[in-house]
């Protein structure tokens, strides 16, 4: 593996889900530090790098959300089995017959989401999607073993998708968990460590949220804490390239990062889209405009803090994210890094001050 790979892996299996980031945020800080003239964290646990430039202002940040989607024990049957809640959001198709790792105080322990062998179904019941609130999770019980006393296992105890990252036959291609959002968190490092070795008109506020997937609340207290002046905010795109019908769709892997021009809490400062729109295709980088219907990113919350922060998505298209392995393309990667970039290095006063002045 090569240091991309290893900082991808590392960052992927590192377990963080909403609320729960500490493992996430130390790796973040080791990275960041030396890269930064001060780091700086709010109370929700998210993590800030400064880096001054050239320029004491704008203030530009750039973030990506630490936390990953998972799950929260909600009660321990007398028999020893394990309900649990989504934390973020969950199709139940994806998550039977999967497994799971309960962080405890004691130490990771894994089990298995039970599902009813096909043999045993109706053919009604086969047809339905079972909801998240009637899954339980199998620890290898049996009967008078506690697991309460013997694992440490206790309400409120977080859940996290047990998946190690993989350098596919393609190898270009990475599978793992958790794309959503530690590809980001890789890019806010590099984009980071590239302008530490070259000049920018600025000074850079390098960002990793917490409990983005349960609401955008890191966003919410970490724009309070920078008062960026603009805002570039990385989050995984929806690779679409899949069967039947994907492979005309512009979301796919290998197609360049996305650009979003609007999704479900956020339509972006169009001064700005159109900034990153010339930076990619004078700088000959592959890109793609698209849209999200529903949900959102830490943006919704950035850019109507304070009297409002002009700011867009960029991120690399990931298949099957909100599940237990995505899959990212290593060009996407490599091109976010390089659009993000290009477009730091030109935001000076003048032209952020151009951004919402007629």
């Amino acid at each position: 593996m090569d240091k991309v790979e290893l900082l991808l892996k590392e960052l992927t299996e590192a377990n963080g889900v909403s609320g729960y980031e500490d493992e996430i945020r130390r790796l973040m800080a080791r990275e960041l530090e030396p890269l930064s003239d001060e780091i700086k964290y709010d109370k929700m646990g998210s993590i800030m790098g400064v880096m001054k430039g050239s320029a004491d202002s704008p203030r530009v940040m750039i973030m990506a959300h630490m936390d990953e989607v998972g799950f929260m024990v909600s009660e321990i049957t007398k028999e020893g089995y394990i309900k649990f809640l989504p934390l973020g959001g969950w199709w139940g198709h994806v998550a039977l017959g999967q497994r799971l790792q309960v962080m405890t105080s004691k130490g990771p322990v894994i089990g298995v989401v039970g599902s009813k062998p096909p043999h045993l179904l109706p053919i009604e019941e086969r047809k339905k999607v079972i909801e998240i609130t009637d899954m339980f999770l199998d620890v290898g019980v049996q009967e008078k073993f506690d697991i309460k006393k013997r694992l440490g296992i206790r309400v409120g105890d977080p859940i996290v998708p047990y998946s190690r990252f993989e350098i596919m036959a393609n190898k270009k291609m990475y599978l793992s968990k958790a794309f959503d959002n530690r590809m980001a968190c890789g890019v806010v490092i590099e984009v980071m460590r590239r302008l530490k070795r070259g000049k920018h008109p600025n000074t850079l506020l390098g960002c990793g949220s917490t409990q983005e997937e349960v609401g955008l609340r890191g966003a919410q207290t970490l724009a309070h804490l920078g008062d960026p002046d603009v805002c570039i905010v990385c989050d995984v795109g929806i690779g679409q390239d899949v069967p039947p019908d994907g492979f005309s769709k512009a979301e796919k892997l290998g197609g360049g990062p996305g650009v979003l021009v609007m999704d479900g809490s956020m339509i972006p400062n169009t001064h700005l889209k159109e900034l990153v729109i010339k930076t990619a295709e004078t700088k000959n980088i592959p890109f793609h405009l698209t849209s999200m219907n529903r949900g959102g990113t830490d943006g919704g919350r950035v850019h109507i803090s304070g009297i409002g922060v002009p700011s867009i998505v960029i991120g690399a298209p990931v298949r099957y994210i909100h599940s237990h392995n995505g899959i990212l393309n290593r060009s996407d990667y490599d091109n976010t890094i390089k659009l993000i970039t290009e477009v730091i290095r030109k935001l000076d006063k003048k032209t952020v001050k151009s951004f919402t002045e007629a």
